[in-house]
C-alpha cells in the first residue's frame, strides 16, 4: 500500500479527524491554497490509486492516509462513471453531475466509511468538512478527467479498465 507523504503537517486544521491539507486549486472551499509547483493530496491520490486499488485493507499510517483511502474509492467512483462515455465531452457531462450529488459525511447515510473519520462535533465542523470534500472531489475529477482521456478526447483504457475493481471490497453505486 502506498501511504501518503502528508504525515505530521504542523499548522492544519482538522475536521472530523481528517486534516484540511492544501489544494493546487482554483476552485473555491475551505482548503488552503498550496504551491502550483508542489504535490498535493490528489496528486498523490491519482498516482497511487491504480496500485491501491487492488488492497484490501489498508494500514493507516496517518491522519492524511483517511483521506486517501476517500479519495481513491471517490476515484473508483468516478471511473465507473466514465466507464461508458467515449468521448472526453460526454466523461465531462458525467463528471459534473457527479459533481452536483450530495456529499454525505460522517453520520449521514450514504456516507462510504463509517468509523474512518471522526464523527462532527457540530453542525459548523460538519459543513466544514461536507465543503472540503466537495472542493476536493471537484478538484480530483478535473485532474482525473486528463488522465481518463487522451488529448485527442479518447477514452485510455489503461485507466478506465480500473473502473472494474472494488476498492477495498466497496461495492461502487
Amino acid at each position: 500500500v502506498y501511504h501518503s507523504s502528508f504525515v505530521d503537517v504542523e499548522g492544519i486544521t482538522k475536521a472530523c479527524g481528517c486534516p484540511l491539507l492544501p489544494l493546487k486549486s482554483h476552485i473555491k472551499g475551505p482548503a488552503p491554497v498550496s504551491d502550483q509547483d508542489r504535490t498535493d493530496i490528489v496528486d498523490e491520490a491519482i498516482t497511487f490509486f491504480r496500485a491501491n486499488v487492488f488492497f484490501r485493507n489498508f494500514d493507516i499510517k496517518s491522519s492524511a492516509d483517511k483521506l486517501l483511502i476517500y479519495l481513491t474509492f471517490y476515484i473508483n467512483v468516478a471511473l465507473k462513471r466514465l466507464e461508458g462515455c467515449r468521448t472526453l465531452a460526454e466523461g465531462t457531462k458525467a463528471i459534473i453531475n457527479l459533481g452536483l450529488e450530495n456529499v454525505p459525511v460522517p453520520r449521514e447515510s450514504g456516507f462510504p466509511f463509517p468509523g474512518l473519520f471522526a464523527l462532527p462535533q457540530s453542525k459548523k465542523e460538519a459543513e466544514l468538512f461536507r465543503n472540503y470534500l466537495k472542493q476536493i472531489r471537484e478538484e480530483t475529477s478535473g485532474r482525473l478527467l486528463s488522465v481518463a482521456y487522451r488529448p485527442n478526447g479518447t477514452p485510455n483504457k489503461w485507466w478506465l479498465a480500473f473502473a472494474k475493481r472494488k476498492f477495498m471490497n466497496i461495492i461502487v453505486p
